[in-house]
């Protein structure tokens, strides 16, 4: 690896003088080549959050459920009688806005492995992803490429695809977001850790072999801006193998399951290098690492590639001498190639030697010493930056492409029919229907799933019990632009809400920080303020952060993204055939607003089509309201109130109660008192509300427990009909509201049928697959 062009070998893998000035001082010399390389690894934004760790060391990680926290492969919570959930989010963007296919499935096959080798069994993903506008070729083949990569990972290897998110705003044109969160059950007795105790046990590296495949991968692409079409990135990118995963899994879960490993770690960023420095640095030993003993499927790698690369499907396990016989054979017979690589050592450093190990883990006579590292100084005491943090000089959204030169809060105006705002909102890309998407993705395999992709949160049944869980994602990137703090504190807000209204109790939270170049003071202060927002919000909500994932650099040539704290939640009904699902149930039920609507229409999807007023922000939240709703929903589905529940959001109180009817197939006739202007209570996305259905002889208890949690409470009306129809009323329909422009009085009135199709035709109409009457090529009605 010599220098190219006069440039230092150091400057080309990324790092910085002063931090080969650092690099010698833990050393007390000059690196040679192959430590230069795992330094540059090791110290990368990926691998060592050298940016975000002070900060992230400000969140709250203690919960009563809580079994294993930050800094482990996942976080894990219990959910009773022995069992327990392991759950991670974490992100894949880089490599696949380079080649989007295997970025997106080897984004899945990493968390999956995440996910196992806690020793818990995989058993839902939900993907989470974000691109520029859609009708953009170059965008339209990254969807294309991030679905399909998705989908055949997680069809291959097993495990159903149960949920998430699909936005599309003009920030993501050049740098998507795939961000994939991973669920998994295991019994608590399993738990396995990423450490390598015990000087003298083996070292196995089995899966996959080893090739030049992901050099540097996501460490290296994670870690700098890039342009969108840079060839050289292309070659750092993994490839993915998801029946190799499936063998994986299934002869990891069973060494676990009879006690042969010590310890676990899987390879990804970092590869061979990653995992020896971490393990024996949280085990307080080290690691010497035989390179002739590491399997390769190419010829001719040198040491770096060998330590360095980020082949996929390949597990690192310590395991006692006298168990070794037993864990090759379980390899053996799934088929996969297993090789001790090296020893654990009582030295705390990370040794590489050429030309094999003694039986005692000694070095062979004319063996060679490549590289002597401190594992602390490469994992636990690698470098951290105070970055600065400066807040812009003034925060505010540039309009929306096609949004109103003159912003108003009028719409829906005098004479302008409301029902036609809703159908253009169901029919927007950032609101329709995901199933043109999700269609793609077995959400069924394993029979474990309840609810998947299209309502809401996921629910999954734990099997042999009454239990189940319920995961959601949720990030609110436009009010984030303009207020990062804020921004992160409605995201928790609306993850946890998300799995609250199905009756469910929150664990937990893991979070996915995608963000801009932390070098530039701007874009640092918003990952500071959002930092800060998860945190103050966990708090309120008494939730451990179990852990998560950084992702800087997410800047293009075009400029960054929007700030974008992507939030993943799981809660435990203990009951799961006692969940609230959120379609109209029956006829003749009372619709019911829990919760009241507050001013401010930025950062909203009414906002992109009707623009808001200059002095206009986002929606405030009252985190004590917000938490009581929480418990509200909770000891509601509890009592067996609710027949049907759903948070309102994206596009306001109007979508929520449109999105009901058409999975209910009913309508509602409802009357809405309208304290405000109509386009806030209509379509404001302001947070803490929720549309409840219950039988009229409910409704005394559901109002006494609305009392009880001091929340507003307001009947709306009755399901049933074909029709959606919302009459509006109030001082601000009509009357004195009328100076401000918000008197109207007409009221939406819309079939269920034109809701459904708005809803359902939109995405596939987008992408070409059907024409403007919900047709496909062969003239076949498809929505």
């Amino acid at each position: 690896m010599a220098a190219v062009s006069g440039e230092p070998l150091h400057r080309r893998l990324g790092l910085t003088d002063a931090e080969l000035g650092e690099i010698r001082g833990r050393l007390g010399r000059d690196p040679n080549d192959l430590e230069l390389a795992i330094f540059s690894v090791m110290w990368s934004e990926h691998c060592s959050y050298k940016s975000s760790k002070p900060l992230l060391a400000t969140l709250p990680t203690r919960g009563r459920d809580l079994v294993a926290g930050p800094g482990e492969n996942a976080g894990v919570v219990s959910i009773g009688d022995g069992l327990a959930v392991a759950f991670k989010l974490e992100s894949h963007n880089h490599p696949s806005a380079v080649e989007p296919y295997q970025g997106a499935a080897t984004g899945v096959g990493g968390i999956l492995r995440d996910i196992f080798t806690m020793g818990a069994r995989p058993i839902a993903v939900l993907d989470a992803l974000r691109f520029g506008d859609p009708r953009g070729p170059r965008v339209r083949h990254l969807v294309d490429g991030v679905v399909r990569g998705v989908g055949g990972y997680g069809n291959c290897v097993g495990v159903p695809t149960v949920g998430g998110e699909l936005v599309f705003h003009p920030s993501y044109a050049a740098n998507p977001l795939v961000n994939v969160m991973a669920i998994g059950l295991l019994e608590e007795r399993h738990l396995t850790r990423a450490v390598a105790p015990g000087p003298g046990n083996l070292v196995v590296l089995y899966g996959s072999t080893t090739g030049r495949d992901g050099i540097g991968g996501a460490s290296v692409l994670a870690s700098a801006e890039f342009a969108d079409d840079d060839p050289s990135k292309r070659p750092s990118v993994q490839v993915g193998d998801p029946f190799a995963e499936k063998l994986l899994v299934e002869a990891t879960l069973e060494l676990i399951e009879r006690g042969l490993v010590e310890g676990l770690q899987d390879l990804g960023a970092g590869g061979i290098g990653c995992a020896t420095s971490e393990m024996p640095d949280r085990a307080g030993t080290g690691i010497v690492v035989d390179l002739d003993a590491v399997p390769r499927r190419e010829e001719g790698m040198a040491p770096f590639e060998v330590m360095i690369s980020e082949s996929q499907e390949r597990m690192c396990a310590v395991v006692r001498p006298d168990r070794l016989a037993e864990v090759l054979e379980v390899c053996r017979r799934w088929g996969l190639p297993a090789a001790v690589i090296g020893r654990v050592t009582a030295r705390r450093d990370l040794a590489v030697v050429e030309g094999g190990l003694d039986p005692d883990g000694r070095p062979r006579p004319g063996a060679r010493e490549l590289a002597r590292i401190p594992v602390a100084a490469i994992a636990s005491e690698a470098i951290v930056y105070r970055r600065e943090a400066r807040s812009p000089a003034r925060v505010r959204s540039a309009p929306a492409p096609g949004a109103p030169v003159e912003p108003s809060d009028r719409l829906p105006e005098r004479g302008t029919d409301p029902g036609a705002v809703l159908m253009a909102l169901l029919g927007s890309p950032n609101l329709c229907s995901r199933a043109w998407v999700s269609g793609q993705y077995d959400s069924t395999v394993m029979t474990n799933t309840v609810e998947a992709c299209e309502r809401g949160a996921a629910v999954l049944r734990v099997k042999g019990t009454a239990k189940g869980l319920v995961a959601a994602t949720d990030a609110n990137a436009t009010v984030s632009a303009l207020d990062p703090h804020l921004g992160a504190i409605l995201s928790v807000a609306e993850a946890i809400r998300n799995v609250a209204v199905t009756g469910a109790r929150p664990l937990g939270v893991t979070d996915c920080l995608n963000f801009g170049n932390p070098e530039k003071p701007e874009a640092f202060w918003r990952f500071a303020e959002a930092v800060r927002g998860v945190g103050d919000a966990c708090r309120a909500f008494g939730l451990p952060v179990t852990g998560g994932n950084v992702s800087f650099y997410n800047e293009s040539p075009e400029g960054p993204i929007a700030p974008t704290p992507q939030i993943g939640v799981v809660g435990l009904l203990e009951d799961v055939g006692r969940r609230v699902g959120p379609a109209f149930a029956a006829d003749d039920d009372l619709v019911v607003l829990v919760g009241e609507a507050v001013p401010g229409l930025a950062g909203s999807v009414y906002a992109e089509l009707a623009g808001v007023a200059p002095e206009d922000g986002p929606p405030a939240i009252d985190l004590e309201r917000e938490a009581a709703l929480h418990a509200f929903l909770q000891e509601a589905a509890a009592a067996r109130l609710p027949s049907a529940a759903q948070d309102v959001s994206g596009g306001g109180l109007a979508v929520a109660l449109a999105e009901m009817a058409i999975w209910g197939e009913r309508g509602a006739r409802l009357d809405l008192r309208v304290g405000t202007a109509p386009a806030v209570e209509l379509f404001g996305e302001g947070p803490s509300r929720a549309v409840v259905t219950c039988h009229p002889d409910a409704w005394e208890r559901l109002a006494a427990l609305a009392d009880r949690f001091r929340l507003p409470l307001e009947p709306l009306g009755a399901t049933g009909g074909d029709r959606l129809v919302i009459e509006l009323h109030g001082e601000g329909s009509t009357g004195a509201a009328e100076d401000r422009g918000a008197g109207i009085a007409d009221p939406v009135d819309v079939s269920i049928e034109a809701l459904r199709h708005a809803w359902s035709s939109a995405l596939p109409r987008l992408f070409g697959e059907v024409d403007e009457t919900g047709r496909d090529g062969a003239g076949t009605v498809v929505a």
